[in-house]
């Protein structure tokens, strides 16, 4: 029998592990999210950048235009030319000295039509096409001509003709005619809206030697050879007009056999009308190695692979979307690396969508409940990172009881203790003991279980969200500020009541899904008093909490509500609308509840508010530096909750 012995991976990566930490990349595009931005451009920048050890957009776009530039320097556009030229150079050279060791006036006349052949070179070649060679070498060389050129041509067009035309056999030329007429019959059947796709796998069946590229589907094939048709179109604009000029003659002359013209001519056709939209423009293509006119079309080729892939991963063309991206074509051009990086970042919203954290509705991408408890998990952690554990913060109230909450220890029982009684151990101290009677208990047996009270509290988070927090960065600050308390208190004191107030000319009530959701608008205004009106509503909903309520503010307060429920702004502030703040602030002080301000900015205005508010309130004025504010804010609750009133 075979025997298994199971150990850890030594050979690379864990090939079980998933692409990328989902969690991670949620932070990632949380954090720019909070700062202010939507949820769409967080996640492009997050994959413009790349992310857990995958590289981003911008470095796959980077080597692809690194790569096109290279491209561009592989090689000289007209090579082909200088190899006819060549070629026919070899050609007169050999055929002068045969007509030089020959007699008589037919080598005469020979020499003489030779030295009056055109000076370019497919006037030459075609010059010397009724010509009557003595030289058998020079004869075969000129031949050679003709049938590299046709070579060229057909290749160009089709990638697998190259061993098919190296076989000097007419029957295999006769292969390519047939090749050629079923394949113009395909694509006029698929041009006048046919059903084509038992005749395609009938035409792949008899001719898919001839195309590397295995297509799938009619579309496929008529892709394949509409990017080589464009290359060509792209490579003969990029000559000069005297070369392009003089390489169409060549090429018109090599496909003398009027039926191999004409259905090449149709092909062209038809692809132009199927493919309309393909790249001809010209390119610069300089390079000191002449390329042949195959060779030259497929360097074209590339280079428009490149210049498309690199536009597609820039994805900077209104409705750009990852799918544009040819997955194939980078991993061609880029390798398997560069491909398994862009299918992870292609996942990534897939991913983050099936897990829970995001949504998408009509409005696009949103974040869900789930993904907001991670973020104000993630605040949290470092707000308490921050936090000295021995300053500020106790929340405790020592006062004890049978009714209290259990801490998970125990002590002696001493003289007055009112503590619940550990059964178990106070048994399993006098068994330890070694009592000798069963059931006899001593004094110092009983253990009692300790207690707390935890206090129950009403916060409200009234949290400014006029345009003055963007300005200044502190939006991202008062967001991750905002969700941290929210998770601490849906964590750790589920028995309190917070309420998140956003007020800006007008205030509202705020889930952490839409404090995290939400994006800056231009809109004037600080209604201080809406939002202590909300409060003031929220505290009453829970008259047992101690009230607590927390102000995080920039600015001094700028609108009002009017007795008709509408808002009004005025700058700098009116008297009304200092006079209701105010009546607002005393409302909340006779219910019992302190207000603390936490002012950002220097503003000397809003500094005298807040500190006779505060004065007012019997409450107090922090000023932190935005990267404490955290702190600040969630200190300052552990404090207010433990029972002022």
């Amino acid at each position: 029998m075979s025997r298994f012995r199971y150990g850890p991976w030594h050979d690379g990566p864990d090939p079980l592990a998933p692409p990328y930490d989902v969690r991670a990349a949620l932070d990632a595009v949380g954090r720019d999210v909070l700062a202010g931005g939507s949820l769409r451009e967080a996640l492009r920048d997050l994959l413009r950048q790349g992310f857990d050890g995958n590289r981003g957009l911008d470095e796959l776009a980077a080597r692809a235009r690194r790569m096109r530039n290279a491209a561009r320097r592989r090689g000289d556009l007209g090579g082909t030319l200088d190899q006819v030229r060549a070629a026919l150079d070899q050609a007169l050279a050999a055929e002068r000295d045969q007509l030089a060791g020959e007699d008589g006036d037919d080598a005469r006349w020979a020499e003489m039509e030779l030295a009056t052949l055109p000076d370019d070179t497919a006037g030459a070649v075609r010059a010397l096409a009724p010509y009557e060679w003595h030289s058998p070498e020079a004869k075969a060389t000129y031949d050679s001509i003709q049938d590299m050129l046709r070579r060229e041509v057909l290749d160009a067009q089709f990638a697998g003709l190259k061993r098919a035309l190296d076989n000097p056999d007419p029957a295999a030329m006769q292969a390519v005619k047939d090749m050629l007429a079923d394949l113009n019959n395909l694509l006029a059947a698929h041009a006048r809206g046919e059903d084509t796709e038992d005749r395609f796998r009938d035409f792949m069946d008899k001719h898919g030697d001839l195309f590397p590229e295995n297509p799938e589907n009619v579309d496929e094939l008529i892709d394949a050879l509409a990017r080589r048709q464009a290359a060509a179109d792209r490579m003969m604009a990029s000559l000069t007009p005297e070369q392009r000029e003089q390489l169409a003659q060549l090429m018109s002359d090599a496909l003398s056999d009027p039926d191999l013209a004409s259905q090449m001519g149709q092909l062209s056709d038809n692809l132009r009308a199927l493919r309309p939209g393909m790249n001809r423009r010209p390119v610069n293509m300089r390079g000191g190695e002449p390329l042949g006119y195959s060779d030259a079309v497929e360097a074209v080729a590339e280079l428009a692979d490149l210049e498309a892939l690199e536009q597609s991963l820039a994805q900077t063309h209104p409705g750009a979307t990852l799918d544009d991206v040819d997955v194939e074509t980078l991993e061609e051009h880029l390798g398997a690396g560069a491909a398994a990086d862009f299918r992870a970042l292609r996942e990534l919203e897939r991913e983050l969508e099936r897990q829970g954290f995001v949504s998408r509705g009509d409005d696009g991408l949103r974040l869900t409940p789930r993904a907001v408890r991670r973020l104000g998990e993630t605040a949290l952690k470092r707000v308490f990172s921050q936090m000295d554990a021995a300053g500020t913060g106790d929340h405790e109230d020592r006062r004890t009881g049978s009714a209290d909450e259990l801490v998970g220890t125990t002590r002696p029982w001493v003289f007055g203790d009112e503590l619940p009684i550990d059964a178990v151990r106070t048994v399993s101290n006098a068994l330890r003991r070694g009592a000798g009677i069963p059931g006899q208990l001593l004094v110092e047996d009983f253990e009692v279980v300790e207690t707390e009270r935890r206090t129950t509290a009403a916060v409200a988070v009234c949290v400014d969200l006029s345009f003055s927090m963007v300005q200044e960065g502190r939006w991202g600050p008062m967001k991750q500020t905002a969700l941290a308390l929210s998770h601490l208190v849906e964590t750790r004191f589920r028995q309190d009541a917070l309420q998140i107030i956003g007020f800006d000319r007008s205030a509202r009530r705020m889930t952490p899904v839409q404090l995290a959701d939400i994006e800056p608008e231009w809109v004037q205004g600080t209604n201080l008093q809406h939002a202590l009106m909300i409060a003031a509503r929220h505290l009453r909903r829970h008259p047992d909490a101690e009230p607590v309520v927390l102000v995080v503010t920039d600015g001094e307060p700028t609108a009002h509500i009017q007795s008709d429920g509408s808002p009004v702004f005025s700058w700098p502030p009116t008297r009304e609308t200092l006079r209701a703040t105010v009546g607002q602030v005393d409302e909340l002080s006779r219910y019992g509840a302190a207000i603390n301000f936490f002012m950002l900015g220097d503003d000397p205005g809003l500094a005298r508010f807040v500190d006779a508010m505060a004065r007012r309130a019997g409450g107090r004025v922090f000023t932190p530096d935005l990267s404490r504010l955290g702190e600040y804010v969630v200190a300052d609750y552990l404090r207010a909750r433990n029972g002022r009133r």
